[in-house]
């Protein structure tokens, strides 16, 4: 029997799955299908859909219902871009305006981060902690903008985000055992420059950590 769900459940679930790419890059999505799963209305579905191709996470055409997102190397790039403007400006900001609680939670974030991160890299197979690590990743990106006092930019960069993550997550997964440790020296990279204050450093150390995305 299906258990019937509420919609801020449904939402987290469909999030999930295209996040993690439970469907097919342009695989069609089908409210009068998934109501099932869900044991909801195909109405209910459709709502949750809809927003969720708001936020770019599905596609959305009158007449063509649902898809999700496809996956490219133009739209990866464009959104990796788009990240290290969003996050340069929003971590220089927050450097100068965060003082030492926001050093102090940058580097707890950052300290649960390097624990998942040297887990993965003694392992030859990343994959079973991929989950785990984007949470944590998610964390220490998120808290690195977190005093930048414009919530715009917040806003935007996690919808951006989602985005990126869905473009990227099976590459990921398939690519984590060959450059994971250049990512902890990354990683690393950005918190010496923002702990020391060094705007510059700090944008630079941005860029180099999404490079590998650009065309």
């Amino acid at each position: 029997m299906t258990t019937r769900r509420d919609t801020p459940a449904i939402y987290a679930d469909l999030q999930g799955r295209l996040l993690a790419g439970g469907f097919a890059p342009g695989a069609k999505l089908m409210p009068s299908v998934l109501q099932h799963e869900y044991g909801c209305s195909a109405n209910t579905v459709r709502d949750v859909l809809l927003q969720l191709s708001k936020v770019g996470l599905a596609d959305f055409a009158i007449q063509r219902g649902f898809r999700a997102s496809r996956v490219s190397a133009e739209r990866r790039d464009g959104l990796a871009r788009f990240r290290v403007m969003l996050e340069q400006e929003g971590a220089v900001r927050s450097m100068g305006r965060g003082g030492l609680p926001w050093e102090a939670r940058l580097a707890a974030a950052h300290h649960s981060l390097i624990h998942i991160e040297a887990q993965i890299a003694r392992r030859s197979e990343g994959a079973p902690y991929m989950d785990l690590w984007m949470e944590a990743e998610h964390n220490f990106h998120r808290t690195l903008i977190a005093e930048c006092g414009v919530p715009p930019l917040i806003e935007t960069f996690e919808g951006v985000y989602m985005q990126f993550i869905q473009q990227i997550h099976d590459l990921e997964s398939r690519r984590v055992a060959t450059h994971f440790h250049t990512v902890i020296e990354e990683h690393q990279a950005i918190v010496n420059a923002a702990l020391g204050s060094d705007a510059s450093a700090l944008r630079a150390a941005i860029e180099a950590h999404h490079r590998r995305h650009f065309l």
